[in-house]
């Protein structure tokens, strides 16, 4: 007899990724893919189960050369590549591994330290084919992600909240997206006052939209739906590419029965009414400026994720002490 709730039923039509540094979470839900943010692994690395991957990092520079920023910039790497791997005997597809917030504007920095993330995989044995280098969705992210996507280098663009910024993650090649759908909700709930649910919700519409541009012009980047608020958002993008779910509504999926709707598919997409553009980066920033929401959203984003990381790196430094 196969079972009929709601996460069993999403895996038919959508890839189901563990947003979590919990590895727990990732053998009880068994998703294809996880995704981690400095936000997670500075979550994780506090619990006390996970704490000897962080002390494991710790140990092995000892007698390094390095020393200062270096210092703790080489051990945080060494987080993150242990995260990943441990991540990797769990989950069969690919694990997110994000760049620093602080260079989202550094294209070259960008392109640097993904490079170098992508080498210390390769000397665990990893293939760059199971990761994906989380980027933000600046201009100059995306251009970091065109680069590194010629190389055989993956990205998931992270922090997506604009059509503009959506369209030139397309063009640019990039191989996945992020759309944030419970952060345009919070945006637009706290502008207007207003609940929304179902598909009215702006976050699920934002989604939608984008994923109907893509399956339209075929374009063949990925779209995951990211940060959500309920499993009502999430139901109402099954069929989406990929969705990337938080602990707790994994759980929420599998504890409600009955059967799901596939809501997105390459067919609806194939028959809308749409106009294909093109954004250089004059056009580009003046679309993504003109939209509030993904401005304030964006720069809220990396300020927050950057904080967390320098929370990291004082955790590493009181270590070291």
């Amino acid at each position: 007899m196969s079972s009929t709730n709601h996460l069993d039923q999403l895996k038919k039509y959508t890839t189901v990724v563990a947003d979590t540094g919990d590895f727990a979470t990732m053998e009880e839900y068994q998703p294809q893919d996880a995704t981690t943010n400095p936000s997670l692994i500075l979550q994780a690395a506090n619990k006390p189960e996970y704490k000897h991957l962080v002390e494991q990092a710790v140990e092995e520079h000892k007698g390094s050369d390095l020393s200062g920023n270096a210092l703790v910039e080489s051990i945080i790497d060494r987080i993150l590549i242990l995260f990943g791997v441990e991540i990797l005997k769990i989950v069969p597809g690919r694990v997110s591994t994000e760049v620093d917030a602080r260079m989202s504007f550094d294209t070259e920095g960008t392109v640097a330290k993904a490079r170098h993330l992508i080498d210390l995989y390769e000397k665990e044995g990893i293939s760059r084919d199971r990761i994906l280098i989380k980027i933000a969705s600046t201009w100059e992210g995306i251009r970091a992600a065109e680069e590194l996507e010629k190389d055989g280098i993956h990205c998931n663009l992270t922090l997506l909240f604009a059509f503009a910024q959506a369209v030139a993650c397309a063009e640019a090649g990039v191989q996945l997206i992020s759309p944030f759908v419970g952060r345009i909700y919070d945006w637009f709930k706290k502008s207007t006052g207003e609940e929304y649910q179902g598909a009215n919700d702006p976050g699920v519409l934002s989604v939608t939209e984008i994923y109907n541009y893509y399956k339209k012009f075929g374009y063949k980047t990925e779209v995951m739906g990211a940060s959500f608020r309920n499993t009502g958002q999430i139901t109402e993008l099954a069929g989406c590419d990929l969705l990337t779910i938080s602990p707790g509504l994994l759980e929420e999926l599998q504890n409600t029965e009955g059967e799901l709707e596939c809501k997105l598919s390459e067919e609806t997409a194939q028959a809308k009414d749409l106009e294909k553009i093109s954004l250089d980066e004059k056009a580009f920033r003046f679309m993504f400026n003109e939209d509030a929401m993904a401005t304030e959203k964006t720069a809220e984003g990396i300020r927050n994720f950057s904080a967390d990381i320098v929370k990291l790196e004082k955790l590493i430094g009181e270590m070291l002490d």
